[in-house]
């Protein structure tokens, strides 16, 4: 292999490390914002959706949601206050906030009437939650946040008159993006050092196969000098090679020997110039024959 392949072959391992690294980070429960940032006026209604994405930590782990407000935008929303201080919106609605959840692990808020009261960030939180001995276990929570922006402009209802901006892109938290990128590097060095070995069991493997054919090739050429069958292809065709008179000709003419040239051979040609066929009796008429 040359030093292109090994460059090509190191390369490909490196990328098949990466891969496995993320998709094993990325198989955890998370929550993502498919869209990041909406732009309302003044008395809109606006849907704040949030998806969950993944599996549990277990099987029989309960989910729990909530949603928080942050005045001063913080993407965490430390402050831990919900919209409007409406504290059970997933029960009922209050304060002009509604609430809902569908199989599919989207769920939302719906703020209306809006102000500028409600501008700010909006924190929607994901609990894996398990239940042991009597009591619950937080074994995960992930988080996703969307800006909302108002502005005085309008006197609409609904979102139409609300500009949405989409997630280009789902972001990975830091710690989780250096885990995976740390397990990349890893696959990739162990990559790396076990090419040599791969690269020496495709040698020797080349090796042997090149040892063999030759190996066959001698036994042929050897059996067929001292006349006798291939046993090596007998053995794989089971059954006997058959010789033509030309190839055992061929044979005799290269060992010196020709089979037409020994005289006193009942097929070697007359020493003195005759006929090739011998000269034949004459055959005596039948009695029978001369009367009829």
């Amino acid at each position: 292999m040359d030093l292109q392949g090994k460059k090509g072959t190191a390369v490909l391992l490196c990328v098949l490390s990466y891969l496995a690294a993320w998709r094993g980070v990325a198989w955890t429960m998370k929550v993502i914002a498919p869209h990041i940032s909406f732009s309302c006026s003044e008395g809109n209604n606006v849907t704040l959706p949030c998806i969950i994405v993944g599996p549990l930590a277990g099987p029989h782990d309960k989910v729990g949601r909530n949603f928080f407000f942050s005045v001063n935008k913080d993407p965490k929303c430390p402050e831990k206050v919900h919209p409007r201080h409406a504290n059970e919106i997933f029960h009922k609605p209050q304060h002009g906030v509604y609430s809902g959840v569908n199989h599919k692990g989207k769920f939302w808020i719906t703020l209306t009437n809006l102000t500028l009261m409600d501008q700010g960030t909006y924190c929607c939180f994901v609990y894996d939650v398990a239940q042991k001995l009597n009591a619950t276990q937080l074994q995960q929570a992930k988080h996703a946040y969307i800006d909302l922006n108002i502005t005085k402009s309008g006197n609409g209802t609904g979102n139409e008159n609300c500009i949405i901006h989409d997630a280009s892109h789902i972001e990975m938290d830091p710690k989780e993006a250096s885990i995976a990128a740390g397990l990349a590097t890893a696959g990739c060095i162990m990559g790396v050092l076990s090419l040599p070995l791969i690269l020496l069991l495709v040698y020797k493997q080349r090796q042997s196969v090149v040892s063999t054919r030759r190996a066959h090739e001698l036994v042929r050429m050897d059996s067929e000098a001292q006349g006798h069958e291939n046993p090596v292809f007998e053995e794989v065709m089971g059954e006997a090679k058959t010789r033509t008179v030309a190839q055992i000709m061929r044979q005799q003419s290269e060992s010196g020997r020709h089979l037409l040239s020994e005289p006193n051979t009942p097929l070697s040609p007359p020493v003195h110039g005759d006929c090739f066929f011998p000269s034949q009796e004459p055959i005596p008429e039948s009695p029978d024959l001369v009367k009829i």
